[in-house]
């Protein structure tokens, strides 16, 4: 948290003349200032600034107060990101109660420094350059998302050494990592850059394009203080106006999307960084209030995100559709093509966002099978479980058509309770699917939690885990539990009780089975069962997180 005192001391040095004049055109009225409100369309000035008590009031709209809510207004943002973002523009240094708190300014010069040479190398680097001009990115587009390169790993280092950047605070900002060896390495080599930007404005991180064909296209910062890719946006920095604006953000997959879309005059665009959308995106999406549009390419993959994204955003009453380009295109070729027109009648033609998920589900299953027509019933039924009643009852024709059903079926007994989507489901098995639905909302966690579970380990639901670890998003069982209202999100800390609940119950099973096998040796069977009944067993059960152990295995 900022400390008050500290507050209260920026206050001190704000002028919100200043504040409000970076904003607008200031006009010297008596003691005062006046403007057109930019809070309303007007062309009277009805905003009144005043230097003596520091707040401004239009007697136009109502809205008033200091230079803080006039930041926040504006730019929609919380107290502390418009407090953290008038520091910066006055070089006030902001002190935190809590330690690590004001790490960032730290973290930041750090992604500053490198941000400012990795633009400098770009003109260097002709292999980089000319597969920008061929993908059709302009110069202006270049300077204007400050698109870069890094070289070489040595190269990054000797450059932060250079500036005299410790390496704990180089590790700490995501630039450096150290290997098994002991041996420090740059994340990002030979690659184009992208730097990455907070919804106030700071970097936070970089993305990077390979050009060397290495198997990883793409690679993002890792997971930092600052850098948390299921909460950021690529690109709402400089999109944020024009959403505001015109009350729509498209959603793509790909930094370059997001460049080529903004060159085309689709200044609204912005994409997901290397995952799906995710709940931790909503809070960011729902600034403003616009309509979603999901904006993805037509294969497999960008299919089912956009039926999890349209899930999603249509069961958090968000309005939107969803665009699938066609014929193996994305947006960034069809603006280079100059396509525009076209992209533009895609967009005002989105498919959606309810009638969309009641297709894509509709098609997982062969309709003409009884069996099958039943399965798609239940599966659409507690998809609109969880619609606002309004929209269930606007859409329940189009779902009855589509199945080939009497609306009846959707309107009979309570329309409020979902389903059940199996009769065998008991305590146990609700706290695994959880787990699971959780892993598929916050996909970031995947990675860590492979460190601890197998895919045995989850017994029926194995199958599952391994569709969640592939990103199978459009995989029917995946489909199925992302609308299984008997399970719920969790909390991280109680997702990782459930790890550890279920890493007990797999190593007491293999206890068990250890005790009763009769092949193995009794030197190996004291070794193994040593190991679980006086290292692994008793380490979870304190509550420690204790990795998968390969080797008990019989």
């Amino acid at each position: 948290m900022i400390d008050t005192n500290s507050i209260e001391t920026l206050k001190s040095t704000l002028d919100i003349v200043d504040v409000v004049g970076n904003y607008i055109e200031l006009k010297k009225a008596g003691a005062n200032y006046k403007a057109c409100c930019p809070f309303h369309g007007e062309k009277t000035a009805s905003l009144v600034v005043s230097p003596t008590k520091q707040i401004y009031h239009c007697f136009g709209c109502g809205v008033g107060g200091d230079s803080i809510k006039f930041v926040m207004e504006l730019e929609k943002l919380s107290y502390p990101e418009a407090i953290e973002k008038l520091a910066s523009s006055v070089n006030f240094t902001l002190h935190y109660t809590q330690s690590g708190s004001s790490d960032y300014s730290e973290s930041k010069r750090v992604l500053e420094a490198l941000q400012s040479w990795y633009t400098i190398n770009l003109d260097k680097n002709s292999a980089s350059f000319e597969y920008l001009h061929t993908r059709g990115v302009s110069q202006n587009s270049i300077e204007r998302f400050g698109i870069g390169y890094t070289p070489s790993g040595n190269e990054v280092l000797n450059h932060l050494n250079s500036l005299s950047i410790p390496l704990p605070l180089s590790i700490e900002a995501g630039v450096v990592a150290t290997g098994d060896d002991g041996r420090s390495y740059a994340r990002l080599t030979e690659r184009i850059t992208f730097p990455i930007y907070s919804a106030t404005g700071n970097i936070v991180g970089f993305g990077g394009r390979t050009i060397t064909n290495h198997p990883a296209k793409y690679i993002n910062s890792p997971q930092t203080k600052l850098f948390n890719k299921s909460r950021l946006l690529y690109g709402y920095n400089q999109a944020k106006d024009s959403i505001y604006k015109n009350k729509q953000i498209i959603i793509c997959e790909g930094y370059l999307d997001v460049v080529m879309l903004h060159q085309g005059g689709f200044t609204e665009a912005v994409a997901t960084m290397g995952t799906a959308l995710t709940s931790e995106h909503l809070p960011l999406l729902r600034k403003g209030e616009p309509k979603v549009i999901l904006a993805y390419d037509g294969d497999k993959a960008g299919v089912a995100a956009a039926l999890k994204g349209a899930v999603m955003l249509s069961h958090a009453r968000f309005d939107g559709g969803v665009v699938l380009f066609p014929d193996g295109q994305d947006p960034a070729d069809m603006i280079s093509k100059g396509e525009s027109g076209v992209v533009a009648s895609l967009f005002r033609n989105s498919k959606q966002l309810i009638p969309f998920v009641i297709e894509q589900l509709a098609g997982q299953y062969d309709l003409r099978n009884p069996k099958e027509k039943e399965n798609a019933y239940g599966v659409i039924r507690n998809y609109m479980s969880g619609l606002s009643e309004i929209m269930r009852e606007s859409y329940i024709s189009n779902a009855s058509s589509i199945l080939g059903v009497a609306t009846s079926m959707f309107t009979r007994g309570n329309r409020n309770s979902p389903l059940p989507t199996s009769g065998t489901e008991k305590k146990y098995d609700i706290e695994q699917l959880s787990m699971l639905r959780t892993m598929m909302e916050y996909p970031r966690l995947t990675d860590d939690i492979l460190n601890y579970l197998v895919p045995e380990m989850l017994g029926d639901y194995a199958g599952h885990f391994d569709a969640i670890v592939r990103e199978e998003w459009s995989n029917h069982m995946l489909v199925e539990l992302s609308l299984n209202e008997n399970t719920i999100v969790m909390e991280e800390v109680d997702l990782w009780r459930s790890v550890q609940s279920m890493q007990i119950i797999y190593y007491s099973r293999m206890l068990e089975k250890i005790n009763s096998n009769n092949t193995l040796s009794v030197a190996a069977k004291i070794k193994l069962i040593r190991k679980l009944k006086m290292d692994i067993i008793p380490k979870l059960k304190r509550g420690e997180r204790v990795f998968y152990d390969s080797t008990i295995t019989i």
